[in-house]
């Protein structure tokens, strides 16, 4: 929908009481991430409401991380200095690529001098710690262009760097051109949106687009760090989807190769490649997304936003009329509410931890065999960022998780290094195909 001040008012005043009724489930908060949709786009009135509404209802850590998403073309001074005079202390930049017909194509508001032009506002201002998102598998983008878009990135010394394949969201404009063979139009440089801003996750800037998603399969996970409904989807295990022989996007072997050049291009400049589609300079991961794929609690406020508190993944309504009626009446807009079983609780622990680089520590997991034939006690303390103790969990002697994953250590997609299963260069870039293959051989697809 397009934005509408009044509505963003009227929405943010339901915020407040969704914070408010929320305020029991944690008393401190050690990140907050303002997300999903363009939440620079708000008043600066709005922002400074929502502030002193947290902190009314939280505590804060010493060192709280808080990251609020902006889109480069709704950068300016006076935006920066409200969130720096509120305390954050971190800005996620939606550039996506540095060439404006890509840009077009993905129907963003800003150019590529925008975009320049926002980091050295940022930095002028005195935000050093910000990250970039950078998009490949665009339709009609060459391996030059996106070397050119990493490399002008790098050159702006952003701490953090996003990559994200290009996954196409059916009944978006983009998906409809594309599906109907159209040439993409010129877009006009139009403000809108349409999800709101949310806390407690990052679903990215111009979802009303396309979703982010690792190379080169699209991802279980959704924008917010979530498994979809609490289960794992049946994935494709190859192919090109139903566009491969009607328009001309960018090939698997092009994708792949862009994502080995970002990954190799970023190592000599200095990042780390901590997670799958995450890179960062020393010190600087995100911990906000390390809390989700370390299955840390998080409370999620906003229309379509995501919680995870007690072992029950939940969602809030995405219909912006019905969040706020319901808040209106004193009731947390609540549609979906799941309780883990242990079978799901032991895929996001595998799922999740073999997206980060270092792995899995087998330390932990050795000792967890499957049964295929009877239930078990889950001993996961949802109150640590990972697990206390999973001893007791799945002892039967099925089979076991390194036994599991043997063949596939054989065939160099998985390897054993300093005590962590982890993925290989061969794996990463295929890596929900070789989780899937994991889970059918701990027999839990």
């Amino acid at each position: 929908m397009p934005y509408d001040e009044s509505v963003a008012k009227t929405y943010i005043d339901a915020l407040y009481q969704e914070l408010y009724l929320k305020k029991d489930f944690y008393t401190t908060l050690k990140t907050i991430y303002t997300g999903g949709g363009t939440p620079s786009l708000l008043p600066d009135e709005c922002f400074k409401q929502l502030f002193i509404c947290l902190k009314d209802n939280f505590s804060f850590s010493s060192d709280i991380e808080i990251t609020v998403e902006a889109n480069p073309g709704t950068i300016n001074e006076s935006k920066i200095n409200t969130v720096l005079s509120l305390g954050v202390n971190r800005l996620s930049i939606g550039i996506q690529s540095f060439n404006n017909d890509e840009l077009k194509t993905l129907g963003r508001i800003h150019s590529s001098e925008d975009a320049s032009r926002s980091i050295e506002i940022i930095k002028k201002e005195g935000i050093n710690n910000f990250s970039v998102d950078l998009m490949y598998g665009v339709p009609g983008q060459a391996i030059e262009s996106w070397h050119n878009s990493i490399s002008t990135a790098v050159e702006l010394s952003p701490t953090h760097i996003s990559t994200y394949e290009l996954t196409l969201e059916e009944n978006t404009p983009l998906y409809k051109l594309l599906k109907s063979n159209k040439p993409v139009p010129q877009h006009k440089r139009e403000i809108s949106y349409t999800s709101p801003p949310l806390m407690g996750g990052d679903k990215g800037e111009g979802e009303n687009e396309y979703k982010k998603s690792p190379p080169p399969y699209p991802s279980p996970i959704d924008g917010d760090g979530n498994i979809i409904n609490g289960k794992f989807p049946t994935l494709a295990k190859g192919g090109k989807g139903e566009f491969a022989n009607k328009i001309k996007l960018p090939d698997e072997e092009l994708i792949i190769e862009m994502y080995n050049h970002a990954i190799d291009y970023f190592a000599s400049c200095g990042y780390e490649h901590y997670e799958i589609s995450n890179f960062a300079l020393p010190g600087f991961r995100c911990v906000h997304n390390l809390n989700y794929w370390d299955r840390g609690e998080y409370i999620g406020v906003g229309a379509g936003a995501h919680s995870f508190i007690n072992g029950i993944r939940s969602k809030n309504t995405e219909d912006i009329n019905r969040y706020i009626q319901d808040l209106n009446s004193g009731i947390i807009p609540e549609i979906e509410s799941i309780k883990l079983t242990p079978t799901d609780t032991l895929k996001e622990i595998i799922f999740l931890k073999l997206r980060k680089t270092e792995g899995i520590n087998i330390n932990t997991l050795s000792d967890i065999t499957v049964s295929r034939n009877q239930s078990c006690h889950s001993a996961l303390d949802a109150e640590s960022s990972f697990f206390t103790s999973l001893d007791s969990c799945f002892r039967r002697n099925d089979i076991n998780i390194l036994q599991a994953s043997r063949e596939l250590v054989d065939e160099g997609y998985l390897e054993i290094e300093r005590g962590y299963l982890r993925l290989t260069r061969k794996g990463i870039v295929i890596s929900n195909t070789i989780i899937v293959k994991l889970f059918e051989r701990l027999g839990i697809d």
